[in-house]
């Protein structure tokens, strides 16, 4: 190894926090072009409600106002649709929510938008809007996903979807689950809620709309996870224009959590009215607005049915959910309650499992992927089955899991519904985790609490995933490596950063493969006029992904280098090896550096006539197969039983994420994972009334976790490398969500278990806790 370069499994510090630490970030709301307009939009104070008139007279004269878009001023636009085919009950292809940028007639949540203003400042678009003069006739609405079910309910799109129903998706075998269920010693059953949340990023959705009118070209600047799909999305189904006359910059981007994913209106309007103004058009979110615009995620209500035989063996798995998708389908909105139900098995020999979701329209804002998308809601449903079923048949809960769990020699493992494993130890998680955190210990620890007048409990949860591969569909990614004649190297990724640490770990997995150091790499994403392509960021898909294709184009870089050294050196391309950054000749003392010969490539008659000049790499490919972390959390909390608050006392994590890339990053997005799973258990709850009313919108009533909140985790690594991939990656960005949320609810139900408590329903707020507790405590 050169010296100097970190390699792969080295623990490397972000190079990117340089600049965000001394506030040098670039994020959008950081670029103020000259002359920039700024867009407010109008939005509906009604979850159902007819539009009868509009009247923007009086916006229209007021001062600074440039642009007053109504809905009949954008019908030339297209709309925003949903990708994911789903099918409806009687196999027809779900129907599409005409969803366009400004609400036709009709609007269908608190948030829908009604009309934009576009001013000289923000304030006098803000002004403006409030003049808009907007009448409506307010419709009967729902917001409940069990309550839009029910007969008589109001119906969001009663041309099509009378029952509210959108999709009905089916995976499984039926007659075999209930053979299972019919030949079982005990049944337990599980009705659970998991509830909504917005995903609220440290950086709330903005974007800058420019026009070039010589090309008649224009550009977008927005914080996206996917830059080229959106692209391609916002251009030929909104704009109706070819791709290549739309740009997208994604510069900094301060998270993005799945959320960042999707097009939304905003950026379409921005487009719009920088064309029709020719200047760029600007817009950022406050955090009430993100609260009644961006998408949210999770809202699901389940019933779970575990069958088990006498002597503790998982014979049958079944759920059934209904999905709040909202009142329109979002670009992917179907994707998390159906494309990782796989993960029901969880690391289990179940043999038998099938499961049916029902996606539900509701008066509510559109769901879409957040960090785990289907996969907390899957393990959630498994594990807590497993504790209940435990505590029903008198069964220790470690016992019953260790019974069942898949073995390492099972390996490939084909579960009972969708998933094969191809790689892992799950007994060893659950084995390192239970020594890590000391469970043997637990009972003295929930003692000494108790004599302190606290409830302790500690609960645990096996979590398995599925990330980056065909189970979302086509996950092809992109990598390029150019040399200039410099001799200095770019990599060019369509894997986008927002917070992982891809600068750090691309430059690393690239030194390694180059012998090149680090700070001579230059790493470049989220502009598609730069890039050649890209699928983008999402699904814990980077590093297998991303990753992948990158060593690919090494390895072409040094075939090619080896031709371009024969050449000079004067071998046969046979004779030639590379290493620690230098093409040799074998057994002799010739040598070239790879960055001297990305030099010498660029000089006019220095390869044979006809030779391609230069040295650079495009692999544009797919990985090979979907991979598997996975891992063990346990989770230790105490109760005050007087003001019904939780600690959080210990959390402890053995991962198998593959191969360890930079154990560093590996931490920090266990740990974020982690926060953001036990925050929805906390107490992130988007809330509405029966009237699709938004009661929670603003921090105020929607309580985000704070670093107070958290004690020093333990996490562990147990790397199995799986062979899907050359680095052998499993994927990390959403590990930690999954096993959380069972974790810490169980934790919790097995601390409130001393007074006949089973299970507490999210979110485990003070106040839930504490009624919890007085209704389980005799006067």
């Amino acid at each position: 190894m050169v010296a100097g370069i970190p390699g792969v499994g080295a623990p490397v510090r972000r190079v990117e926090d340089g600049r965000f630490l001394r506030g040098k970030g670039r994020f959008v709301d950081d670029l103020t072009p000259h002359g920039a307009a700024h867009l407010f939009v109008l939005r509906s104070p009604h979850a159902s409600a007819r539009i009868t008139r509009i009247d923007a007279t009086a916006a229209r004269a007021m001062p600074g106002v440039l642009l007053v878009l109504l809905p009949e001023d954008v019908e030339e636009l297209g709309v925003l649709r949903c990708v994911t085919p789903r099918f409806r009950r009687d196999g027809r292809p779900i129907a599409q929510t005409p969803w366009r940028m400004l609400a036709m007639d009709q609007v269908r949540y608190v948030g829908d938008a009604v009309a934009a203003v576009i001013a000289e400042t923000r304030a006098q678009a803000q002004d403006a809007a409030e003049a808009i003069q907007v009448e409506y006739a307010p419709l009967p609405a729902v917001a409940d996903c069990a309550v839009a079910v029910q007969p008589g309910a109001p119906a969001v799109w009663p041309d099509f979807a009378p029952e509210n129903e959108s999709f009905l998706f089916r995976l499984g075998d039926v007659a075999a689950v209930d053979a299972a269920f019919a030949r079982a010693a005990h049944v337990t059953r599980f009705d659970f809620r998991v509830t909504r949340v917005s995903a609220n990023p440290m950086e709330p959705r903005a974007c800058l709309g420019a026009w070039d009118p010589v090309e008649e070209r224009w550009t977008l600047t927005t914080g996206t996870q996917l830059p080229h799909v959106m692209r391609n999305e916002i251009a030929e189904y909104a704009l109706k224009v070819p791709s290549n006359r739309l740009r997208i910059i994604s510069p900094d981007v301060g998270g993005g959590f799945g959320m960042k994913e999707s097009p939304f209106q905003e950026y379409v309007l921005a487009l719009h009215a920088a064309r029709l103004l020719e200047r760029p058009v600007r817009w950022t979110a406050t955090r009430t607005e993100s609260f009644l615009s961006d998408s949210h995620a999770r809202d699901n209500v389940s019933t779970a049915e575990l069958a088990l035989s006498a002597e503790g063996d998982f014979l049958g798995f079944r759920v059934h959910t209904l999905c709040n998708l909202g009142a329109y389908l979002a670009w992917q909105g179907p994707v998390s309650s159906t494309n990782n139900v796989g993960g029901l098995a969880g690391v289990y020999r179940t043999p038998a499992i099938c499961t049916e979701v029902r996606g539900i329209f509701t008066h509510t804002q559109p769901t879409a992927p957040y960090r785990g998308a289907g996969r907390p809601e899957a393990i959630y449903a498994i594990e807590r089955c497993i504790d209940l079923a435990a505590i029903e048949m008198g069964k220790d809960r470690i016992e019953l899991r260790r019974r069942n769990m898949i073995q390492p020699e099972q390996m490939p493992f084909k579960t009972g519904l969708d998933f094969t494993y191809d790689s892992g130890d799950f007994p060893a998680n659950m084995a390192k985790t239970l020594a890590a955190a000391d469970w043997d210990g637990f009972p003295a620890r929930r003692e000494a609490a108790a004599k302190r007048g606290r409830l302790r409990g500690i609960g645990i949860a096996n979590a398995i995933e599925s990330a980056g591969g065909p189970h979302r569909g086509p996950m092809e990614e992109a990598a390029e490596i150019r040399f200039d004649s410099g001799g200095s190297v770019t990599l060019l990724m369509g894997s986008h950063n927002h917070g992982q640490g891809h600068e750090t770990v691309f430059r690393q997995i690239a030194s390694e493969q180059l012998g090149i150091l680090p700070e001579r790499i230059r790493y470049i994403c989220g502009d598609t006029d730069l890039v050649t392509h890209g699928r983008g960021t999402i699904g814990s898909r980077s590093m297998m992904a991303g990753g992948g294709a990158l060593v690919f184009a090494a390895r072409r870089i040094i075939e090619r280098g080896k031709k371009i050294a024969s050449h000079f050196m004067e071998a046969s391309e046979e004779d030639i090896e590379f290493v620690d950054g230098e093409f040799r000749v074998a057994g002799t003392d010739k040598a070239i550096g790879i960055q001297d010969l990305a030099k010498r490539s660029y000089v006019p008659g220095a390869l044979p006539k006809g030779e391609e000049l230069g040295l650079s790499a495009l692999l544009i490919t797919r990985p090979g197969d979907a991979t598997f972390p996975n891992g063990c959390h346990v989770c230790e909390v105490e109760i005050d039983p007087e003001t019904g608050e939780t600690e959080l006392v210990g959390y402890t994590v053995v991962d198998d994420v593959g191969t360890v890339i930079n154990p560093l990053l590996l931490k920090g997005q266990i740990h974020g994972g982690i926060a953001q799973g036990l925050g929805q258990v906390w107490g992130e709850n988007v809330v509405y009334d029966d009237q699709g009313q938004v009661l929670s919108a603003s921090f105020a009533d929607y309580p985000m976790p704070r670093a107070a909140d958290f004690c020093d985790m333990v996490v562990k690594s147990n790397p199995v490398p799986t062979a899907t991939n050359p680095l052998g990656v499993k994927g990390a960005g959403e590990a930690g969500t999954v096993g959380a949320l069972p974790a810490l609810i169980a934790a919790i139900s097995d601390a409130l278990s001393p007074l006949g408590i089973r299970h507490l329903e999210m979110p485990a707020t003070p106040e839930r806790v504490w009624q919890a507790i007085r209704a389980a405590t005799p006067p």
